[in-house]
C-alpha cells in the first residue's frame, strides 16, 4: 500500500509539473505578429484615342510590359496632315497681313500728328486702327484653330499613361477609333497593394505607414516587403474572397497594404497573407 501511494504521490507531482511547465512555456507564446488576409489588387486603365479615326498600328499584345510614355498605337493622319499645313500657312499670312496694318496704322499716325491734323482726316485713322484689330482677331482665330489641329495630329499616337502590362488588346488596325472605344486595358504596375481585413479587437495594431511583409502561395520562400498605406474609417461585413471563412460574417475594417513588387511578379486577385509585426508593449494574450 505505501508503495501505490508513493507512486500516486509521484504521478499526481508529476502531472503537477507538466502542468506549470506547458502553462508557463504557452504564457511565453503570445502572438508576436497581427496576420491578415486578402487579395492582391492594383489599377486597371483602358486606354482610347481621343480622336475618330481608323487605326492603321497596333504596337502592343496581350501580356507585353509597357512602360510610361512608350508609343502603343497610331490613327491614319494622312487627311489631317495636310489640315495642319494649310492653317500654318494661314497663321503666316494673318501674320504678314498684320504687320502691314500695324505699318499702316503707324503711318497715319504720324501725318495726323505732322500736320496737327490737316494732312488726313481723323476717320481714315480710326479704319486704319480698326483693319489692324480685325486682322489681330483673324490672326489670334487661325492661330487657335492650328493649335487644335495640332493637339489632333498629337492625339492621333497612343501611348501608355505609366509602366503597366497589357491585359487585353480591344482593337486592331483598320477598325475606327473613338473617345468611348478603348484600344487596350492596361493592368497598372504601380502601385501595387494587398486588400486585407482586419477585426475591431486588431484594428489598434494597424498604423498607417507601418512596416508588413507579404506572402503568397506562388512563391512560399520568398516575402515581399511593404507598408500599411489606408485603414478605412468606417466597418463593413467582410468581402468573400478573403480567405478565412470563419471571419467573413465578422464586422471588419478594410486595409490597403501597399507592396514593393519590383520583378511585377504579383498577379491582380492572387491571394496573400499579410504579416504585421507588434511590438513588446502590443503583444496580445
Amino acid at each position: 500500500m505505501k508503495t501505490v501511494g508513493r507512486l500516486l504521490i509521484l504521478v499526481i507531482l508529476a502531472a503537477a509539473a507538466y502542468g506549470a511547465w506547458w502553462w508557463y512555456g504557452h504564457r511565453q507564446q503570445a502572438p508576436t505578429e497581427l496576420v491578415l488576409y486578402g487579395n492582391v489588387d492594383l489599377r486597371e486603365v483602358d486606354l482610347a484615342f481621343n480622336n475618330n479615326e481608323r487605326i492603321v498600328e497596333v504596337l502592343a499584345t496581350e501580356g507585353d510590359r509597357v512602360h510610361k510614355g512608350q508609343l502603343l498605337a497610331r490613327l491614319d493622319t494622312r487627311r489631317l496632315v495636310p489640315q495642319v499645313a494649310e492653317a500654318q500657312a494661314n497663321v503666316e499670312l494673318d501674320t504678314a497681313n498684320l504687320d502691314n496694318a500695324r505699318i499702316q496704322y503707324q503711318r497715319d499716325m504720324d501725318l495726323m500728328r505732322g500736320s496737327a491734323g490737316r494732312g488726313i482726316a481723323k476717320q481714315d485713322v480710326d479704319n486704319a486702327r480698326a483693319a489692324m484689330d480685325v486682322q489681330a482677331a483673324k490672326r489670334e482665330a487661325d492661330a487657335a484653330g492650328l493649335a487644335l489641329l495640332r493637339q489632333q495630329l498629337a492625339d492621333a499616337e497612343l501611348y501608355a499613361p505609366s509602366d503597366a502590362t497589357v491585359r487585353t488588346r480591344i482593337m486592331e488596325p483598320g477598325e475606327m477609333a473613338s473617345p468611348t472605344k478603348p484600344v487596350f486595358s492596361l493592368a497598372l504596375t504601380n502601385p501595387k497593394w494587398v486588400r486585407a481585413y482586419v477585426s475591431e479587437t486588431d484594428l489598434g495594431h494597424v498604423h498607417p505607414g507601418a512596416a508588413a511583409t507579404i506572402s503568397v502561395d506562388s512563391f512560399p520562400h520568398r516575402l515581399f516587403q511593404g507598408w500599411i498605406g489606408f485603414v478605412s474609417p468606417s466597418a463593413e461585413f467582410t468581402s468573400k474572397t478573403v480567405e478565412t471563412p470563419d471571419l467573413r460574417t465578422s464586422l471588419v475594417y478594410e486595409v490597403r497594404v501597399f507592396v514593393k513588387d519590383p520583378n511585377d511578379d504579383l498577379r491582380l486577385g492572387m491571394p496573400a497573407t499579410v504579416h504585421i509585426a507588434l511590438p513588446k508593449t502590443e503583444v496580445r494574450r
